[in-house]
């Protein structure tokens, strides 16, 4: 890109002398005096090379050149204005893009409003939302393809990354609409201990998973896994089959699968932790906003 040779006061002094064709009128909407005007007109001539004004006795009218200079000079200017309006809204927080990972239950849940919220806070951001589970979140952030990670039982232990938890949710027994347990409101854990188990493999949410199964030891035994599944829905519909049981959570029961029904555990109240993630040294301002959305729910 060439340099441009015109200084931008006196493409706009020219601009309003253009549109007011009076100096005093010029001067005056430009806050200065007319001897300055008037030296920024002739400074621009001289670097032009060709007169852009005629001044006769009562009047100003544009020269053949200052008609062409014209359009563009009020192009220019009105581009750079748009583009430092833009930039300031970027920087403060008020446009751009935000690229949020979610865990897809959490559109069961704290998803659908808390988008709700940052929208109506920042109408001009655009929300690339990705569903993803737990460790393609964690790669994506670390990569800087993602700037907002939204999952479950994520491990803190990552020096990279900050955590902050968002809710806790408690976890539901899923059994087939046909199983006996079914005839109880709540399930003791360790009933499920001789039943074949649908879960979410380890690799996409190693903490989840481990929770899930440190629940079974818990409750005096190790489930035994015939079926993995990476969606939620696709175990409830496993479930439905009658190829097994899982722990999930809570939220899940939104699905209202026919075949499948969702009962409370017992004894006790066993949770399952969903945090918001970022890098820490991100300065990217839009995912201070978020944080600070997600921190007045």
């Amino acid at each position: 890109m060439e340099r441009p040779e015109l200084p931008l006061p006196q493409l706009h002094a020219f601009v309003v002398l253009a549109e007011e064709l009076h100096f005093g009128h010029a001067a005056a909407r430009l806050g200065i005096a007319q001897p300055p005007l008037s030296q920024q007109i002739r400074r621009l001539e001289y670097k032009v090379g060709h007169p852009l004004f005629r001044r006769e006795p009562g009047r100003v009218t544009l020269t053949p050149a200052g008609r062409e200079l014209l359009p563009a000079a009020q192009r220019a200017l009105g581009e750079l204005a748009n583009g430092l309006a833009a930039v300031r809204a970027v920087g403060s927080g008020r446009a751009g893009r935000l690229r949020i990972g979610f865990a897809a239950s959490l559109a069961l849940t704290v998803l659908p409003q808390l988008l709700r919220d940052f929208r109506q806070r920042f109408p001009g951001v655009h929300l690339d939302i990705r569903e993803m589970t737990t460790t393609p979140q964690i790669a994506a952030l670390r990569d800087r393809t993602l700037d907002i990670g939204l999952l479950r039982e994520p491990e803190d232990a990552d020096p990279e990354l900050a955590f902050r938890t968002v809710l806790t949710e408690p976890f539901v027994a899923v059994l087939p609409s046909t199983h006996p347990l079914t005839a109880h409101r709540t399930v003791p854990l360790a009933q499920l201990a001789g039943s074949p188990f649908v879960l979410l493999p380890r690799e996409i949410g190693p903490g989840l998973h481990d929770r899930i199964t440190g629940l079974c030891t818990a409750a005096g035994f190790t489930p035994r896994i015939v079926q993995h599944a990476v969606e939620w829905q696709t175990v409830c519909a496993l479930v439905e089959t009658g190829l097994g049981v899982s722990l999930a959570p809570a939220s899940i029961r939104r699905m209202r699968l026919r075949g499948v029904a969702f009962r409370g555990l017992g004894p006790g109240t066993a949770r399952t932790r969903v945090a918001v993630a970022w890098r820490t040294n991100d300065e990217n301002p839009l995912v201070t906003q978020m944080l600070e959305t997600i921190g007045r729910r």
